[in-house]
């Protein structure tokens, strides 16, 4: 019998078919194909990560975290930059290719027979390939990101161990609801019986509906705050200065390690603060707040992904707190984006000019033309991220360096244009 993806290509291209924005709400199909593979409970232990800005760093110091203390770990994390492979990791390395297509044949092998309206969705196959990878690959913890709200987010299909919640704030508001609380209040139902969960600080208005949905679930929530306090009284010491910079990360891995602390005399696991400080020296995942040095005649570079009100604020915080002015910016976002909100932001971000790039990112890219009259103050707008890197080659390396940001679409092409920068600074 003919394998259906003879090559790796000929799956990308099965995959991009089904719409990376395609959803199709509801966790019946994800269910179906999960038990069909007994796969409903990952490795143990598993968490799921769920919140609006931070939920890749956190879930990067956390898979960090298993591996440095010795767990063979999965990570299930999103959006990629060049290639589908970069969501699928275990011990923070992509698997073969060869490994992907098997997990797609044994995943589309009991939902094929679906009619189309019912088949999975480009998320959900990606999910219960990630389960299906973690197993083969021996996997002893497992950390999923998951991709949007959590009440129907296809992680929420799998059984974890514990949840862990990154600031919530507006985003996705067409999909979750208009009001922040509205948004809350989705994803605060990602939370089960017995399962507990771990918080980051919060607006008080989403710790709020975090509780009473606690309650009503029965689902035992901590404070990472609280957890540290506690952890720190009995003689813990947790770094609290990782490599990836910005005050935002402190933030992020002090939730990593307080989901992990809560996970550790269930699974064995051993709290060790040199593994701790290693795992935070470690960690790693590019678009967050990567500086890439000055070389090759451009400036000192920052990408960075902020995309809504509350990555900017983030990255306002990240920059002044390293005194780093950027004399420029090459900014984008997409029009489904709350735009009143971020551009005031954006413009707050530099002295100096902005530019804005057209993006490929069809029914959903704004026309730079019509992004930059709305920033106005001379905001330059050229056809593509290629023009946009062509006006910051050569500007002098003592001026300051540029800051990229506003959409990690906008990430993706420069990364396709410098593959060799999506692997620094390891």
């Amino acid at each position: 019998m003919n394998p259906r993806f003879p090559d790796f290509a000929s799956f990308q291209a099965y995959l991009d078919s089904l719409g990376m924005f395609h959803m199709d709400m509801g966790l019946s199909r994800i269910r179906r194909a999960l038990k069909a593979l007994g796969l409903e409970e990952p490795p143990a232990p598993s968490v799921q990560v769920i919140g609006t800005n931070g939920k890749g760093s956190t879930s990067t110091f956390l898979a960090q975290l298993f591996t440095t203390s010795g767990r063979t770990t999965g990570l299930y994390i999103s959006p990629h930059f060049l290639s589908p492979r970069e969501r699928i990791l275990v011990d923070g390395a992509p698997l073969p290719e060869e490994m992907w297509r098997n997990a797609a044949e044994a995943v589309l092998s009991v939902s094929e027979d679906l009619s189309p309206s019912r088949r999975l969705t480009y998320f959900e196959l990606l999910t219960v390939m990630a389960a299906w990878l973690f197993r083969e690959s021996s996997c002893q913890a497992a950390v999923f990101e998951a991709g949007l709200g959590g009440a129907h987010d296809a992680t929420s299909a799998l059984k974890h161990h514990l949840t862990a919640f990154t600031p919530i704030g507006m985003d996705h508001a067409a999909i979750l609801g208009p009001t922040l609380a509205d948004i809350a209040r989705d994803k605060a139902r990602a939370m089960r019986p017995d399962v507990p969960a771990v918080s980051a600080d919060q607006e008080q208005k989403v710790s709020g509906i975090l509780a009473e949905t606690a309650h009503d679930v029965g689902a035992p929530l901590f404070f990472a705050r609280d957890v540290a306090a506690g952890a720190e009284a009995h003689g813990a010491k947790w770094p609290d200065a990782p490599a990836m910079p910005g005050p935002h990360q402190a933030d992020n891995l002090r939730l990593a390690l307080a989901a992990f602390h809560l996970l550790a005399v269930g699974h064995g696991l051993r709290e060790d603060p040199r593994l701790f400080a290693c795992a935070a020296r470690l960690a790693f995942i590019p678009g967050r707040f990567q500086i890439i040095p000055a070389d090759n005649g451009f400036p000192e570079l920052i990408l960075d992904g902020a995309h809504n009100g509350p990555g900017l604020i983030c990255l306002a915080r990240a920059l002044a707190s390293l005194n780093k002015n950027p004399r420029a910016v090459v900014f984008a976002c997409l029009k489904d984006k709350d735009l009143a909100g971020m551009l005031p932001l954006a413009r707050a971000l530099t002295d100096g000019p902005i530019i804005v790039p057209g993006l490929d990112v069809p029914g959903r890219a704004m026309d730079p033309a019509a992004l930059a009259a709305q920033i106005g103050g001379g905001t330059l707008c050229v056809p593509d991220t290629a023009a946009a890197l062509e006006k910051i080659r050569g500007l002098n390396e003592s001026g300051g360096p540029v800051l990229i940001c506003g959409s990690l679409y906008l990430l993706a092409a420069v990364y396709a244009l410098r593959p060799d920068w999506l692997a620094l600074p390891r």
